[in-house]
């Protein structure tokens, strides 16, 4: 099978990026893969993707590059076909437009999957039948603007199949639109074996992963990080990610006294290295979609304190066996089990253990394993509804069908200029 991920844009290292190159990297293995990046950013990618992985972009936005189109009249013009619901309707236009419309009718391959509701939204407005075609939910249905929300119920109808990275998102799907013959599928998001030694769990602080920005509630870490100091002045946090709050997050570490206590260490990848120096894993935002963050932890052997924030964690992390879960927004509970962790070396190691295990269910090879059953399925009813489709055409024919054509609820037949429904005709079964 012939894969295709169409992506906002592959030069970052973002949770969608690096779920998207860890997938393809496994699936290259048996199958021919390539990622479109609509957007470029940046000359080279920053994660690690197979060379096997074809990597191609629709809309150079490199200033000092040939192919820079930053300036072409269309790039002036708002998107017409991406909704302007979506978060990154901004970045889009009506170049955008133009250039994934013609990549998706030409596409050459059996299934195309979009990562983001305005590029899923794209696919079932512009991707041709004959292709699988799948919309990814990397955040949650539930975080959505209400508007989008109803674009996309109106639209995903086209589509085949929609993954989600939870049990619970799924079931926010399958609970909240009506998108009747669309899969609704739970699918983890996959982390590979990072190659390194587990962490020993001795160094004497923990470790923080993310994006600066509001739903991680750094300040609620930090403002807990005052209670670890004074119980163990001797242990500290290194937080590492860059975003919007950077500057105000380090003004509260220094107004909190906490400058030898809490570091900002910025971006790194891969980061699994600087997490395995590391004794545990913090998670104190107020939503996750999945949580790549703490399977990373948990893959060098960290266990996790996390939030029971909605969907993610509470279905990664068994509690008190390889990690803790506390109240979101919650410093105080925070930094009682930071300290719980930190007190208790021999329940740390063995939850450090515990969470190793847990880890390699989300091994790439076990992932891909189940998309490429799960590809399959959907192609093998593509191909089916192909072949009923064509038998009930021949079968018509017979009875001067002149022509017939599928509507949302029904296929409609049109005998001598007469519209009805094929069991009108004699002999004739509904598909």
């Amino acid at each position: 099978m012939r894969i295709s991920f169409l992506i906002h844009h592959a030069y970052g290292i973002g949770g969608t990026i690096r779920t998207t190159f860890n997938l393809a990297n496994g699936l290259v293995e048996r199958h021919p893969v390539e990622i479109v990046s609509v957007f470029r950013y940046r000359t080279k990618h920053q994660l690690f993707l197979d060379p096997r992985v074809r990597l191609r972009y629709l809309v150079d936005l490199r200033k000092k590059s040939a192919s820079y189109v930053g300036d072409h009249p269309l790039a002036k013009r708002p998107a017409k076909v991406y909704p302007r619901e979506d978060g990154h309707y901004h970045r889009y236009s009506e170049l955008t437009d133009e250039r994934l419309g013609a990549d998706l009718r030409g596409l050459d391959a059996d299934i195309v999957i979009g990562t983001r509701p305005g590029l899923n939204v794209q696919i079932a407005r512009q991707a041709p039948r004959r292709l699988v075609r799948i919309g990814q939910e990397h955040l949650t249905l539930n975080t959505h603007p209400t508007r989008l929300v109803l674009r996309v119920r109106r639209l995903y109808p086209r589509l085949d199949a929609i993954t989600t990275t939870t049990e619970a998102d799924s079931a926010s799907y399958l609970r909240r639109l009506r998108l009747p013959g669309v899969r609704i599928q739970a699918m983890p998001n996959s982390v590979p074996d990072p190659g390194i030694a587990p962490s020993t769990l001795d160094a004497r602080h923990v470790v923080a992963v993310g994006r600066l920005a509001p739903v991680k509630r750094y300040e609620d870490l930090i403002l807990a990080f005052v209670k670890v100091r004074e119980e163990r002045p001797d242990w500290g946090l290194r937080l590492y990610g860059e975003g919007p709050e950077k500057e105000e997050l380090a003004r509260l570490v220094s107004q909190l006294d906490l400058d030898g206590a809490v570091t900002l260490m910025g971006s790194v990848a891969p980061v699994e290295p600087e997490m395995a120096k590391g004794s545990m894993l913090v998670v104190s935002s107020s939503m996750e979609s999945f949580g790549m963050t703490i399977v990373e932890a948990m893959r060098v052997g960290l266990p996790v304190v996390s939030t029971d924030c909605p969907l993610g964690p509470g279905e990664i992390i068994e509690h008190g066996v390889d990690g803790l879960l506390v109240p979101p927004r919650d410093p105080g509970a925070l930094a009682n089990a930071i300290l719980e962790l930190i007190e208790d070396d021999g329940r740390r190691k063995r939850m450090g253990r515990a969470a190793l295990e847990k880890g390699r269910r989300y091994d790439t090879a076990r992932i891909v394993t189940r998309y490429e059953a799960f590809f399959q399925e959907l192609l093998d009813r593509k191909a089916g509804a192909r072949g009923r489709l064509r038998g009930l055409g021949h079968q018509t024919a017979a009875y001067g069908v002149g022509a017939w054509y599928v509507t949302k609820d029904r296929i409609k037949v049109v005998v001598q200029g007469v519209q009805g429904r094929p069991d009108q005709c004699p002999g004739a079964r509904q598909g």
